[in-house]
């Protein structure tokens, strides 16, 4: 056999290059539509700071329509919703993936799975009005009494940890299924329980995808703008608080009560400005917890 022989069929390498010209493109595209997304956020995000007393980020409040850009007041609202959606989300969502994984046998995981994942197909808007109209008045109100605020960071929190829990609960749950089934059988080997199998073998080996579950899942209760808005009082502006029972604002709720009826926000000169501004906090936010994400699965991730 020659050796052009060994190179195969002529109009198969064609196909083959042609596919992976194809593939390097769409993964080119991808890079440099993240750039330019960069690039105009970096552009008006520095027309905004350059032009703009930086004692107005250090304020009493946001108020951009007002020339006051208090960003401590954006942080801390979205820290305290976060937290409040991971608190709720963490313990339900990694529930039900050990549920899921490790005791519902293989029909009423079939049945279970795509119920859960409902949840992730609810929109948004639809939960900001459950959390304004239910956990509001029929959960919270009882509990807190008059303390407690039509709209309130709480509930807003509360709201965005249900629609969190789908996702920490299907990227467990992956997790914990890719565990080799020759480390539970070991386990049982030795006598152990179902339940320490489950809490002392199963959970530490698929820890590294549990922690990316939760670190995605705090991505998404960072981004998350419609519950927020709706449940914690989309207004013009808010002042500093940690009071999570009144209202709050948290940088993408403050984004969209910023922008929302005008193709230009009027206002003070740069208000148009900090919208970008905040754009850009939020990718870095991401950016930054992605590359610990990635980092914590490297540094726990075991191959079998």
């Amino acid at each position: 056999m020659s050796l052009r022989g060994l190179e195969g069929d002529r109009r198969r390498q064609r196909r083959e290059i042609g596919w992976r010209l194809l593939f390097t493109s769409a993964a080119g595209g991808t890079i440099l539509v993240s750039a330019a997304i960069v690039v105009s956020l970096a552009g008006e995000a520095w027309t905004f700071l350059a032009n703009v007393d930086l004692s107005a980020l250090w304020d009493i409040g946001w108020f951009p329509r007002r020339g006051m850009y208090d960003i401590k007041t954006l942080v801390v609202g979205t820290l305290l919703v976060a937290g409040i959606a991971m608190i709720i989300a963490a313990p339900l969502g990694l529930g039900a993936a050990v549920y899921l994984s490790e005791y519902a046998d293989r029909r009423l995981r079939k049945t279970l799975k795509p119920i859960l994942e409902i949840l992730a197909g609810i929109p948004s808007v639809v939960l900001g009005y459950f959390a304004l109209t239910f956990i509001t008045p029929d959960l919270l109100k009882p509990i807190f009494g008059n303390e407690v605020a039509a709209f309130n960071m709480l509930a807003a929190g509360i709201g965005v940890g249900i629609l969190t829990i789908p996702l920490v609960a299907s990227i467990s749950e992956d997790a914990l299924r890719a565990v080799p089934t020759s480390l539970r059988e070991a386990s049982f080997g030795l006598g152990a329980s179902k339940l320490t199998t489950t809490v002392r073998v199963v959970i530490p080996a698929a820890v590294s995808g549990i922690v990316a579950s939760l670190i995605v899942g705090l991505s998404r209760a960072i981004g998350e703008t419609m519950v927020v808005a709706i449940a914690a009082g989309a207004t013009g502006g808010s002042l500093f608080s940690w009071n999570v029972l009144q209202p709050g604002q948290t940088m993408t709720a403050a984004m969209a009560a910023l922008a929302i009826g005008s193709d230009r926000v009027r206002g003070d000169d740069y208000a148009f400005q900090s919208l970008f501004f905040l754009g850009l906090l939020l990718f870095v936010a991401t950016l930054t917890l992605n590359v610990i994400s990635e980092r914590l699965v490297r540094r726990f991730r075991q191959r079998y």
